[in-house]
């Protein structure tokens, strides 16, 4: 006996083409783009106001007292009033009563007060080890849509609220992280181009010097090249609405990056472009102003990630729970391998001949961190991916909660969302999975920290 379905038929049968012709529309030239791109341009904006102020800035909102207490100083509420009361020069909050908002600046004014003043048996400010230079993390990996920037976005929120001075470049041309920090970047040349740019120019300065004793002629640089001799970081490092957080911002001509560097190591075959960024850190004195510099990267092993991931001391490498991304992960490092090996190949060859010492790239720690982790569906597949990474994942599992969804749109971290627009258990919960996450950092900072302050005092 044949039972008739009350199913309909799936929707993609019985189409009917003269009608969907009708829906078509025309073909699409370039100028389709355009209009796309400039409809796009204006919507971005409209959307990123979500996290705006009225005028149009971003401002960071203020911290209560028990979240200062509970995620900032470590004391108690009851002592931290007494403080107050006791030394009316320190902030004193807004709002009355036993609860009062303070803005970051103001917090770390109170966290320098009780570091000089406080029990000694506490740790008022993070461990940062004297006459030491920052660290730099790169986050990366070349599959889009992993959580890179997201990542990258709430530790440097994070390392700022622990108190750590940070900057964050953003080497990516779509900019999101630039939007998340509120950046304004009008052009290719308040990105990091224009230093990578002068890191060349530098070494063909060099060459030319070179040429000139050997009767050679110079080799020549354009008007780019020229004007990137000028540029300096203090003029392109831009403050944010974080207190201790810096930027170097990205927007769509960065990605010409892409394109000139090749050219100009096919000019100079001796420039070593992976060390353009690490040259730039240090010679700008970026290492000494900053505890902790973090790089955001494209989604793709191009130029620019080499650079990053050659300025690493840490690489952190997001990925979801799901065989694709672990597949892809997997591809990833295997392209580091025979990249970075491949250039340690053709450099040492050269320094052989010149009689210098080989060169080896080396990073204090590289770590996979799962992300965007929903336990009740992928908690097999992530034992899976632990196992076959094993100590090179990160221990914790970034779980995706409401609040980081709602967070993402408003364009802005969970650390800006005020606890007051949210039920407590979810801020609560959406807050821990990021603390963890730093947590988790945190400790492979400190660990690299101390081992240099070890071998330095070895020395």
């Amino acid at each position: 006996m044949n039972r008739k379905t009350d199913l309909p038929p799936p929707p993609y049968f019985h189409l009917d083409p003269e009608k969907a012709a009708e829906r078509l529309g025309p073909p699409a030239d370039t100028a389709r783009f355009a209009r796309a791109a400039a409809r796009a341009a204006h919507g971005r904006e409209d959307l990123a106001r979500r996290g705006y102020a009225p005028d149009g800035r971003k401002r960071l909102r203020t911290f209560s007292t028990w979240e200062i207490c509970r995620y900032l100083i470590p004391v108690a509420p009851a002592h931290f009033r007494r403080v107050l009361k006791a030394n009316p020069v320190l902030p004193q909050g807004e709002g009355q009563g036993g609860t009062r908002w303070f803005t970051l600046e103001e917090v770390v004014s109170l966290r320098n007060h009780f570091d000089s003043e406080g029990s000694r048996a506490k740790e008022y400010k993070p461990y940062r080890p004297e006459g030491l230079p920052a660290k730099v993390v790169a986050v990366a990996n070349f599959k889009g849509g992993v959580g890179k920037t997201s990542t990258a976005a709430h530790l440097a929120m994070a390392a700022a609220l622990d108190g750590y001075r940070v900057l964050v470049i953003d080497l990516d041309s779509q900019g999101s992280m630039t939007s998340i920090l509120g950046g304004t970047v009008p052009d290719e040349w308040s990105t990091i181009f224009p230093l990578l740019a002068r890191d060349y120019a530098s070494h063909v300065a060099r060459r030319n010097r070179i040429r000139a004793a050997e009767g050679q002629p110079a080799i020549p640089l354009d008007e780019t090249l020229t004007a990137a001799q000028e540029a300096r970081a203090e003029g392109i490092v831009q403050k944010t609405h974080w207190p201790n957080i810096d930027l170097i911002g990205a927007q769509l001509n960065l990605y010409w990056a892409e394109f000139q560097i090749p050219v100009w190591r096919m000019t100079v075959g001796d420039w070593p472009l992976w060390d353009a960024l690490p040259n730039v850190l240090e010679a700008e004195g970026l290492l000494d102003a900053y505890d902790i510099v973090v790089l955001d990267t494209p989604p793709a092993l191009g130029y620019l990630t080499i650079n990053a991931l050659s300025a690493a001391d840490i690489l952190l490498v997001p990925l979801g729970a799901s065989f694709l991304e672990f597949d892809s992960t997997g591809r990833f490092f295997d392209m580091l391998h025979s990249t970075f090996a491949s250039i340690e190949e053709g450099d040492n060859g050269q320094r052989r001949a010149a009689g210098l010492p080989e060169q080896r790239f080396e990073w204090d720690a590289v770590r996979t961190v799962l992300t965007r982790y929903d336990a009740s569906q992928q908690a097999d597949l992530a034992n899976v991916i632990q196992a076959y990474f094993g100590d090179m994942m990160a221990p914790h599992r970034q779980e995706f909660t409401a609040l980081v969804g709602q967070a993402g749109e408003r364009v802005s971290g969970i650390y800006e969302a005020d606890p007051r627009d949210f039920n407590r258990d979810t801020y609560l919960r959406g807050r821990e999975t990021f603390d963890r996450t730093y947590a988790d950092f945190k400790e492979l900072l400190i660990a690299c920290w101390w081992r240099d302050a070890q071998m330095k005092g070895a020395e």
